[in-house]
């Protein structure tokens, strides 16, 4: 039994309204990657799931299945994005 899944390769862990996090939402869409948002706990001492997923509990982070790469903070990841995804424009 063959299940495929459109499930998109890159996740972003994020809360709501945060800016730091809508920073890299408008990268993303930017360059019209698809992701899978996951909202995360609002109280710091609860993210645990960022935690096991990026050794910190700072959002926004990315886990990227394409490349294997696994980061946060905004900056970074606005850079690792156009870096990978940005192409020559």
């Amino acid at each position: 039994m063959s299940t495929e899944t459109t499930e998109p390769d890159l996740t972003l862990y994020r809360l709501q309204a945060c800016p730091f996090c809508e920073r890299v939402v408008r990268k993303l869409q930017d360059h019209d990657i698809t992701y899978q948002s996951r909202f995360v706990e609002p109280m710091h001492s609860d993210r645990n799931v960022v935690k096991r997923i990026s050794g910190k509990r700072t959002v926004p982070a990315i886990v990227d299945e394409n490349t294997g790469v696994t980061m946060s903070e905004s900056a970074n990841i606005v850079q690792y994005i156009e870096n990978t995804y940005g192409g020559d424009e």
